[in-house]
């Protein structure tokens, strides 16, 4: 099998479609990255993907929320589930498990997406958000996150989350920050997927 086929037939997405980059924001001590326009009825999912989220303050996840109002308020209800992998860069240990601290139930808090992120020099995050149909004024908008890092203890962490954000009305911005602290560095890019 080629290498076209072989990552062909073990990507989910090889058959969606194309990504069309809409938007990318880079962060430079920023507090917040916020995307407020672009997410519309235009496409029925779009992906938002993280590189290198570097943290100002050491011991912090990586957040988002949800807004209906073009990003006057990020305070949209989610319902969630989240689960981890570990394992020390020293070898002393692994892990898998659910990951209670991070899941939400009918919750306006924002959603933690990455695991004590530590802020050395090469140490950040990165990973990808799947929103779907966020305009469907119907049912609720469905996510899926998968983020990868370097955990403040030197601790190689990918973090498995999904849910719904739980309201009819259309999902119109996103705004990622940290709990504390500025992003230092790092982009955000935001992709409607063609189907």
């Amino acid at each position: 099998m080629s290498t076209y086929n072989a990552i062909r037939y073990n990507n989910p997405y090889a058959n969606a479609g194309g990504l069309v980059l809409l938007s990318t924001q880079t962060a430079s001590a920023s507090a917040s990255i916020s995307f407020t326009s672009g997410i519309n009825s235009t496409y029925k999912e779009y992906m938002f993907v993280f590189n290198n989220i570097h943290p100002a303050t050491d011991d912090v996840d990586f957040q988002f929320n949800f807004s209906t109002d073009g990003g006057s308020n990020y305070n949209v209800t989610k319902t969630t589930t989240a689960f981890n992998t570990y394992h020390y860069e020293s070898d002393a240990g692994t892990n898998l498990d659910y990951d209670t601290a991070r899941d939400l139930a009918q919750s306006t808090n924002y959603q933690d997406i990455s695991r004590r992120t530590g802020n050395g020099n090469d140490e950040s995050v990165s990973g990808y958000l799947h929103l779907f149909n966020p305009s469907d004024t119907n049912f609720v908008k469905h996510f899926i996150i998968n983020t990868n890092g370097v955990h403040t203890l030197d601790i190689s962490f990918s973090l498995f989350i999904a849910g719904y954000a739980n309201t009819t009305s259309a999902i119109n911005a996103i705004d990622f920050k940290m709990p504390s602290g500025n992003i230092d560095d790092g982009t955000i890019q935001m992709f409607g997927v063609v189907s």
